[in-house]
Formats: structure tokens, C-alpha cells, sequence
């Protein structure tokens, strides 16, 4: 385990990095795929350390950013590199900011419940969420070939306009982004979010085949697969009760928990 001065980097496996920020109350999760080509940096956290002073100990292949969705807390070391991939129904909110939240409460969001020494570097009181034009957009069914490794893309919808899921084939590792995670809900409640979207997405992920296991964006750092049967059963159990809209409040199930 690589110990940084905000960053906790975890192994997942001699060519996967799940790269931390535990010590702030979203426990946001990035994640490091190396291939033989190139490497590919499933987004950036919440912008409050250095991210490539970390990837740099890691790898020396060139990095591509895929960014899950653009809400600050994915996107906080996007300005550190140089390639940049976002879901086109995202393009503008790269460009132009975040839709929906003020910098004030972004502000607040990425200051508070933190219970670790943050860097020198970093002021909440000037932090501003990165804007920038990306080097290409994604779209539903792209394939990112690492050179030994293929990512597929899939656009899951819900928490974002333009969220996506990735699915590491050769592995059978899924990144959820915020579409899927533990503890903590998931959550469909701004109005740039999307209840049916998000419960058509879960959905989908559930017909993904070969999972071996579910990395989420928050929380716990790895989920058993076995989960999606779970996730099934919550799809029919939301659609049947008339749940899948905006005020219904939290449902939470075994495993995991959505708010509307």
C-alpha cells in the first residue's frame, strides 16, 4: 500500500490501483488500469491533493482520463493531464461547469467532514471545480484498448446526463461510478438527475455478463457481484410500487440503498 500526503493507493491487482481519498466523508475511489500501451485513469477525485504526483509513482505509460461523470468530486485532478475523455452529453458541463450546484455549495461539499490533514495546496475557500475542453467524447458501446485490456463503455444514465459505466473485459472488473456503491445511497433527487433513467441503468449492469467484481466511486472497495441479483430485485421491486419518481425518499435494500 502506496502512501501519499492525502492519498491511500490500494493493489488491486499487479496492473489495477484503486487510488483513495478515505479521509474525506464521500471516500471517493479512482482507479489506475495499466496495459501495455497506455493506461487508463477512471477520473481524478476531488481535486483537494495532487493525483499525478501519485500516478506518476505508479506508471510511466501515457494516460488517458475517463471521466465516469462530471459532479466535482470526479473530476477534482482533471487539470493534471493532458487527455481527457468525456460522455458527450456531458461535453458542456466540462466545458461550462457543473449544471445545478452553486460553487458555494461545491465548496462546502468538498471542505467538510474531512478528518485528515489536507495538503498546503489546498483552500476551500478559492477551490474551483475543473473547466476544460476534453480531448474526445464517449459514447454507449465504445471499446478503450489498453493494448492487452479493453474497456467497454456503457452509458448508465440517472445520477447524470451522461454518467457511464466501465466494463474491463479481459478482467471482468465493473466501474459503477455512482451509479452503484454501498453504505451510503444512491441518489436520483436533483433536478439533473433522472429516477427512471437511474433504475434503467441498474438494470442494465445487471445483464452485463462475466462480472467478476464492482468497483463504485464511494464507500467500500470492491463489491461481490453476487450483488446484482440484489440490484434485479430492487429494479422490479421500485417499478412495481410506483417508487421511480422524485420525493419518494430513500429505499434501501440488503446491500445498497437509492434515493429519490
Amino acid at each position: 500500500m502506496l502512501e501519499g500526503d492525502w492519498f491511500t493507493v490500494q493493489q488491486i491487482d499487479e496492473s489495477t490501483y484503486a487510488i483513495s481519498e478515505l479521509g474525506h466523508w464521500e471516500k471517493v475511489h479512482s482507479f489506475l488500469l495499466l496495459g501495455t500501451t497506455k493506461a487508463a485513469l477512471i477520473d481524478t477525485g476531488l481535486g483537494i491533493g495532487n493525483m499525478k504526483r501519485m500516478t506518476d509513482q505508479l506508471t510511466t505509460l501515457p494516460i488517458d482520463v475517463i471521466t465516469t461523470h462530471v459532479h466535482s468530486d470526479h473530476i477534482g485532478s482533471h487539470g493534471e493531464y493532458t487527455r481527457i475523455f468525456v460522455h458527450e452529453d456531458e461535453e458542456s458541463w466540462l466545458i461550462n461547469g457543473i449544471v445545478g450546484l452553486s460553487l458555494e455549495q461545491i465548496r462546502a461539499n468538498t471542505a467538510r467532514d474531512i478528518t485528515i490533514p489536507t495538503p498546503k495546496s489546498f483552500n476551500p475557500d478559492t477551490y474551483i471545480p475543473f473547466t476544460g475542453k476534453p480531448t474526445g467524447l464517449l459514447k454507449d458501446g465504445d471499446v478503450l484498448d489498453l493494448g492487452n485490456r479493453k474497456l467497454i463503455v456503457y452509458h448508465t444514465p440517472g445520477h447524470s446526463p451522461g454518467h457511464i459505466s466501465i466494463f474491463d473485459e479481459t478482467k471482468g472488473y465493473l466501474f459503477t461510478g455512482d451509479l452503484l456503491y454501498d453504505e451510503t445511497p444512491v441518489y436520483a433527487f436533483y433536478p439533473t438527475t433522472n429516477p427512471i433513467d437511474l433504475v434503467n441503468s441498474l438494470e442494465r449492469i445487471t445483464k452485463i455478463p462475466n462480472v467478476t467484481m464492482i468497483y463504485g466511486s464511494h464507500n467500500s472497495l470492491g463489491i461481490n457481484p453476487d450483488i446484482l441479483k440484489e440490484v434485479k430485485e430492487a429494479v422490479i421491486y421500485l417499478r412495481e410500487h410506483d417508487l421511480v419518481k422524485f420525493g419518494t425518499g430513500i429505499h434501501p435494500f440488503k446491500r445498497f440503498s437509492v434515493q429519490f
